[in-house]
């Protein structure tokens, strides 16, 4: 606003000062009817007038769109403050970026694994009690009870096989990305980040001690079903035998009644 004031101050007195008032410079008429203004030495005429007028307008307009462009200025200093930034400051960002991601794969692992761990240290527990049971039934149930255990021992064998399978994809998820927290530590490191190297290695020993406990249960379980294992094995043989010495024994009684 102060543009145009002054804009059509420095109009009004130059054309003060060009035409003078009209006191000062009669008006005359020329000799082919157009309107003359008559100043010492300068003579104007109606269509240079009008000329001036469209070149004040022009400037005046000029004037007022010149404050809006001062919205772009915030965005060309940024700019300007973005070209002046070292690359030690912007490999430090990057090393942030990378830190914040390698962390939360890291975290979000983690869970997975220990999730899928414990889901298949109860899956074999219930394989092992599914297996002990029918062990001790032998000789003892009907046939149709026999039948019925040794389907549910097929079903649970099959979900163990499924949370094996779900245990060894999520490990391998977690394995790299503790690898990838460990190379990003090291990065930091090198690259002056010594705040967020820290903080990545410290990441890495949390979650294998979070990791670590559902492990060893997996691991216990897998220990006793090996056990369960050899006992179903001694347990068959052992029924095996009573049952041959059980025919030897109906043979031999059938002989001594034929005798």
């Amino acid at each position: 606003m102060q543009a145009v004031r002054s804009c059509s101050t420095c109009a009004a007195r130059a054309s003060g000062q060009l035409l003078g008032s009209p006191r000062e410079f009669p008006r005359k008429r020329g000799p082919a009817g157009a309107q003359l203004l008559s100043a010492p030495g300068i003579l104007f005429s109606a269509r240079e007038t009008a000329k001036r007028k469209l070149v004040h307008q022009q400037a005046c307009a000029s004037a007022r769109t010149a404050p809006l462009s001062s919205s772009h200025l915030g965005a060309v200093s940024s700019l300007q403050q973005a070209e002046q930034l070292s690359h030690d400051a912007l490999i430090g960002r990057a090393t942030s970026l990378v830190a914040d991601g390698t962390s939360a794969l890291l975290s979000q692992s983690t869970f997975a694994l220990v999730y899928a761990l414990r889901a298949y240290a109860k899956a074999v527990h219930a394989r092992i009690t599914l297996q002990r049971r029918f062990l001790i039934s032998l000789g003892k149930v009907s046939p149709a009870e026999e039948d019925s255990l040794q389907r549910a021992i097929l079903q649970q064998k099959a979900q163990v096989g499924q949370h094996l399978d779900e245990c060894k994809r999520f490990e391998s998820t977690w394995l790299k990305a503790v690898d990838l927290c460990q190379r990003a530590a090291e990065a930091a490191s090198a690259s002056g980040s010594e705040q967020a190297s820290v903080t990545l290695m410290a990441n890495v020993r949390l979650a294998r001690s979070h990791a670590q406990p559902a492990r060893d249960a997996a691991a216990a379980a897998d220990k006793k079903l090996a056990e369960t294992k050899v006992d179903e094995i001694q347990r068959m043989a052992e029924y095996a035998a009573s049952l041959e010495d059980a025919d030897e024994l109906e043979i031999h009684e059938a002989y001594l009644r034929e005798d």
